[in-house]
């Protein structure tokens, strides 16, 4: 994504990767120009009002490079000049300010297949394990189901998730040995972990939990919509220690 405005890169980032995408930013020709070698991104974004080299410049590079030369390149601008995008090979134009749909509608040809995000909720109450599902249930997302440690264990050894929703109070295995026992384990302690819990914790208990939780939510007041959020936000922080297949500069 190439952008000598802060402002656009900003908004354009947060645009890509609350869809999934692992985002690349550039601040110049020159930098995007390097990066492009590097990365070899599925599609690239381009500016066209920049200093040291314009857009119209790194566009001609990009097609005049036969390694890049077939990466799909989307003009965002705040200049009108579709007919010289095109003739010198943009994918598609669009004009500043930007909408999130046209943007998204623009690379959706050349979006990779993303597997769907799998979410261990983790909770012995019925209702509120119907509860924490329903706030997940979303397109591409499969939630799978444990009503104690035990079994969690078994559905992790199965297909290791992307998070764990955690309670901590239950029969059998409880949430605190749970968490031990993925802690122990160096294929499972990179597995981000909420705890959504009933308990008035002790500083022995937070203690206890210090290594591996994500977050620590109270029954009492926790939304939904904010735990959504907050792990969405925490999948996204780990994308971006990982390489990914889906990658926009």
């Amino acid at each position: 994504m190439i952008d000598d405005d802060a402002t656009a890169r900003e908004l354009i980032t947060r645009y890509l990767n609350d869809e999934g995408f692992a985002v690349v930013p550039a601040a110049n020709g020159i930098e995007a120009l390097k990066l492009a070698k590097e990365v070899r991104p599925t599609a690239i974004t381009l500016d066209v009002m920049m200093p040291d080299l314009d857009g119209w410049t790194v566009l001609s590079a990009l097609k005049g490079d036969p390694e890049l030369a077939l990466i799909p390149v989307i003009m965002v601008t705040i200049v009108d000049e579709q007919r010289h995008a095109f003739a010198l090979g943009a994918a598609g134009y669009l004009t500043k300010p930007i909408k999130r749909a046209q943007l998204l509608g623009l690379l959706a040809p050349w979006r990779a297949k993303a597997r769907p995000t799998r979410a261990l909720v983790v909770e012995d109450d019925p209702s509120q394990l119907a509860f924490i599902t329903a706030a997940l249930a979303e397109p591409n997302w499969e939630v799978v189901e444990a009503a104690n440690g035990r079994l969690a264990l078994d559905r992790i050894r199965e297909s290791p998730p992307d998070v764990v929703v955690l309670d901590l109070m239950m029969p059998e295995m409880d949430g605190f040995e749970l968490m031990a026992t993925l802690q122990a384990n160096a294929d499972w302690q990179h597995i981000p972990v909420f705890v959504v819990t009933a308990l008035d914790l002790t500083e022995q208990d937070r203690r206890r939990l210090n290594v591996g939780i994500e977050k620590i939510l109270s029954k009492a007041h926790f939304s939904t919509r904010d735990l959504a959020a907050r792990i969405k936000a925490a999948l996204r922080e780990s994308q971006r220690t990982a390489p990914s297949p889906e990658v926009v500069s």
